[in-house]
């Protein structure tokens, strides 16, 4: 075979294979970057241009690999929405990095995240002081999440009806994937019983509760996994 004609089709051929395991993986691993979801890319992305250009490599080797490392990252991805705790080894977790105003030096070393770094993604948000805010949360994909205090947020029709001089506190997450996070609530000096009791108030068991947490404001949310919706909303039309 012509090597341009022998580049041509295995270009093609690479293209084809990656958009397609792209779609199988899914909508997070492009706008989610973890750990385990960079380093699937940057192998995917190395092979796939293999296939494509090193000519010197047969085609069906090299296909053979994308399609094996490709079943490996699909299977990591399928065990994290399982495993809580798989997915803080695989994915890492959240971090607080400013407190009540104050910034956490201690998170800011573990992370090695430099205060120019912090300042930065806060003035993206369009706050150039670090007392407005309340709670900054590195995400796992190394966006910075913010939540403002309250006197710097904006006024909405619900905040008219609420007391002034409440101070916020940092969501809790009590159930995850069915799952009652104990660590969680011993942290927040609550007990499994008064869980046990907010889900009887409500007819619910914990098997039954995909995600629960208590707010900002000390309400509790629980999503459940049948969500009784007739025609959900799969996407934007």
């Amino acid at each position: 075979m012509h090597p341009v004609m022998e580049t041509i089709i295995r270009t093609v051929l690479s293209f084809v294979l990656i958009m397609i395991i792209t779609r199988i993986l899914g909508k997070h691993t492009i706008t989610q970057m973890t750990y385990h979801d960079f380093v699937s890319a940057i192998t995917l992305g190395s092979i796939t241009a293999n296939i494509a250009f090193n000519t010197s490599l047969k085609s069906w080797n090299l296909t053979v690999a994308l399609l094996l490392f490709s079943s490996i990252a699909f299977l990591i991805t399928l065990l994290t929405l399982k495993s809580r705790k798989l997915r803080k080894v695989l994915s890492g977790k959240p971090t607080i990095v400013i407190e009540d105003g104050k910034i956490l030096e201690k998170n800011l070393r573990k992370l090695r995240f430099s205060l120019d770094t912090l300042n930065q993604e806060l003035r993206e948000k369009d706050i150039f002081d670090i007392g407005e805010v309340e709670f900054a949360v590195l995400e796992l994909n190394g966006q910075v999440s913010v939540l403002r205090k309250p006197e710097y947020r904006q006024l909405t029709r619900r905040d008219l009806a609420l007391a002034s001089g409440q101070r916020t506190k940092f969501p809790i997450e009590l159930i995850m994937d069915g799952r009652v996070v104990e660590e969680n609530i011993h942290q927040e000096g609550l007990s499994p019983e008064w869980l046990d009791r907010e889900l009887e108030k409500r007819d619910l068991d914990v098997d039954k509760v995909c995600y629960a947490v208590k707010g900002t404001n000390g309400s509790l949310y629980f999503d459940l996994y049948d969500d009784r919706l007739k025609h959900p909303i799969d996407g934007m039309h």
